[in-house]
């Protein structure tokens, strides 16, 4: 029987916690704000409730402002202001969070959260696993074969590899040609100038790749397309371009993994490391209960 492995993408609900929820109404002993990590661990204790997972891993973002890709292209993310402070004091705390209830934490300061998601699911498959990839970026659909699903967990929509197509009118091989083509607005990665959506959709359905495209560009003015032959001229411009964008695009699949992580099994929690950042944090009784619940 497949098993099936939970990768979390945890940053995107840090995120929604942090801009959601009133940082006034949620503070720790010292006075400063947790609603980010209040926020979290509301969102964790009802996917493990709910889902009761076996394996799980959580992967978080080291680093707010850098990775390895920006050593490709430096203004990667550079249209992102810097985190603040706080925001990064609270990622910490929503890592130990994570780490008393006895997930594994995914963790790395050159490489992002997808990559480390990418990393254990890619390495999980050759020993049966089937991956849930919690998270609504559409990046992370690219990594979708088989029986793997994405679900967004905050629209309780679940979609798989097969499935990848009608929302993005791509396959889930051809996200980072996609994103080459197009590029990224949240993470900075320009793309073609002048290439939109509906013609990167409809160049690869024709070529099939990037890679075919560009070798077969001579063909591209007299496909039924309209404006194609200014296309041809901008990709022929900005070939080398279009293939950085999708490299910066392109999760990472060798991304170091913690020492001894094996299966991503859960393991016993720690009652005390929990209940000492319950009281940090001035939890509620009721998330206190729940946290302390997922222990026994």
């Amino acid at each position: 029987m497949m098993q099936t492995l939970h990768l979390v993408d945890a940053s995107l609900y840090v995120f929604r916690a942090w801009h959601s929820l009133p940082a006034e109404e949620f503070t720790d002993v010292q006075g400063a704000p947790v609603n980010a990590l209040h926020g979290f661990a509301r969102f964790l204790l009802e996917l493990l409730e709910r889902e009761q997972p076996q394996h799980i891993a959580v992967a978080f973002d080291e680093s707010l402002e850098s990775s390895f890709r920006n050593e490709l292209y430096s203004p990667y993310k550079g249209n992102r202001e810097p985190a603040p402070a706080e925001l990064k004091r609270q990622f910490r705390l929503c890592q130990r969070f994570t780490a008393a209830l006895g997930l594994t934490v995914l963790v790395d300061p050159r490489y992002e959260a997808d990559d480390l998601i990418g990393t254990l699911l890619h390495r999980q498959r050759g020993y049966g696993y089937r991956g849930i990839v919690v998270s609504a970026d559409k990046d992370l659909s690219q990594l979708l074969v088989g029986n793997d699903e994405q679900w967004d967990y905050a629209r309780q929509l679940r979609w798989s590899a097969t499935g990848v197509k009608s929302r993005y009118g791509v396959h889930p091989h051809q996200i980072a040609d996609y994103l080459g083509l197009t590029g990224d607005a949240i993470d900075n990665i320009p793309g073609v100038p002048g290439i939109g959506a509906k013609t990167a959709v409809a160049l690869l359905e024709h070529f099939g790749s990037l890679d075919a495209l560009l070798e077969r560009l001579d063909e591209v003015p007299f496909l039924r397309l309209r404006g194609a032959a200014s296309h041809a001229a901008r990709l022929r411009e900005h070939a080398e371009l279009a293939l950085l964008c999708r490299q910066l695009a392109t999760i990472a699949l060798d991304a170091p993994l913690p020492d001894g992580l094996d299966d991503a099994q859960r393991r016993r929690g720690d009652v005390a490391a929990l209940e000492a950042l319950a009281d940090e944090v001035r939890f509620g009784p009721m998330t206190r209960r729940r946290a302390l619940a997922q222990l026994d």
